[in-house]
């Protein structure tokens, strides 16, 4: 599909990418969730295409991209991390969105989904504190009231993020069972639901949760990949790059990096997992190889747990990839080898932050880093055309920087 720069901002994404009426990408996805929320998640479910296919949706939805949220983001040549690595490197700027991430694409789209089936109220879930940011944001422009659940040790180690919640209006509870942070908030966000399901609105802020969230979010993300295609076209003269890189957790990112690639086979889609202090670590959220298929938080996929069942908590620097699952359209690209997945420690995600910092004067999220590291165990040459996603800016994990650098 030839992607122009009228068309970049549709939600709607290329067919033959989403997952079959059932909400499956392959053997993975679906919708397993409590009976009192059916009516809401099958409201959603026969709703969400033909409201995102409305006119005034397309309208509202495209001005708020452009004018409100910052898009397009640039696609930045890379000369310097290029050159390091005898390749050539193109970083799409996410960082560069209003509230300084990708997260900010999907919560536009998924306030304006509310508001056109009533609801009143929203609430949500964050790990490093960006969705939250973002819900937050998009609530403060459309007067709604918003809860957002967040794990105690998120909370302490993302408190910038925190302060910017409250400062929008938002009440942020703490999740203070399990590890205390992504998987737990989303528990108590879906627990939430569950006592209050006919007005709120749950905004998921990953490709994650029951049918048709998975999808939802992946077509609001979209955008990017889109942009991609036209943006590179300009530079290169082909829309196609080589490889394209993004870190994943559930794997939001990754995913509106990926779509419009996704039935392009020459284009190699590399994921990036966290692997914490070492895969076999015992400390690790590197889901594709110690994860194996299960239920969390409302959709089949890859889980991390043990024998009988138990999920496994999961370990990662950053908040945002401390996550023991993975998104179900994720776990297909892997079982079907259509994605690469990789996997890179704190460590090497730190250096990564460090490097990038250095080289190019541009202070990554460390979930971001995560997908610049992994440049390193790749094999590229000086003919390849590699995009990056850089997901989010580092203003938020300047906390844990400054630990590393001793300041």
């Amino acid at each position: 599909m030839m992607t122009t720069k009228e068309n970049i901002l549709s939600p709607i994404g290329k067919e033959g990418v989403g997952p079959n009426e059932f909400g499956y990408y392959g053997t993975f996805g679906g919708a397993f969730i409590p009976e009192m929320l059916y009516p809401n998640v099958d409201q959603l479910k026969t709703r969400y295409l033909e409201i995102m296919s409305e006119a005034s949706f397309q309208k509202e939805f495209r001005d708020l991209l452009k004018d409100y949220v910052g898009r397009p983001t640039p696609l930045f040549f890379a000369e310097r991390l290029s050159k390091q690595f005898n390749t050539q490197i193109f970083l799409k700027r996410e960082d560069l969105c209003h509230t300084g991430a990708h997260k900010i694409n999907n919560t536009v789209g998924q306030i304006l989904l509310a508001q056109r089936l009533g609801k009143k109220r929203i609430i949500a879930e964050t790990g490093a504190g960006q969705h939250g940011v973002a819900t937050a944001t998009v609530c403060a422009l459309k007067g709604m009231e918003c809860v957002v659940y967040m794990g105690e040790v998120d909370i302490e180690r993302q408190a910038p993020n925190v302060a910017r919640m409250k400062m929008l209006g938002a009440t942020v509870v703490p999740a203070k069972s399990g590890s205390r942070t992504l998987k737990d908030a989303t528990n108590e966000a879906i627990r939430a639901w569950i006592n209050e399901p006919v007005d709120t609105h749950y905004i998921i802020g990953s490709v994650v949760g029951p049918h048709p969230y998975p999808d939802m979010v992946a077509r609001f993300q979209s955008v990017i990949s889109e942009e991609m295609r036209w943006q590179l076209k300009e530079k290169t003269g082909s829309e196609l790059p080589t490889h394209v890189i993004a870190c994943v957790g559930g794997g939001s990112n990754a995913a509106g990096a990926f779509y419009h690639y996704i039935n392009e086979p020459s284009v190699k889609l590399v994921a990036v997992e966290a692997a914490g202090f070492g895969v076999n670590s015992g400390m690790s959220a590197a889901t594709t190889q110690l994860g194996r298929a299960g239920i969390l938080h409302g959709s089949k996929s890859l889980v991390m747990q043990t024998e009988d069942g138990q999920v496994v908590e999961p370990h990662s620097i950053s908040a945002g990839l401390d996550y023991p699952g993975i998104g179900p359209m994720h776990a297909h690209l892997y079982e079907s080898g259509r994605g690469t997945f990789l996997n890179v420690t704190d460590e090497d995600a730190l250096q990564a932050a460090f490097d990038l910092a250095k080289l190019e004067g541009i202070i990554p999220a460390l979930e971001s880093a995560h997908a610049f590291s992994a440049l390193k165990q790749m094999t590229l040459n000086e003919k390849d055309k590699v995009v990056i996603c850089l997901s989010g800016r580092g203003d938020k994990d300047l906390a844990t920087y400054m630990k590393a650098m001793r300041v």
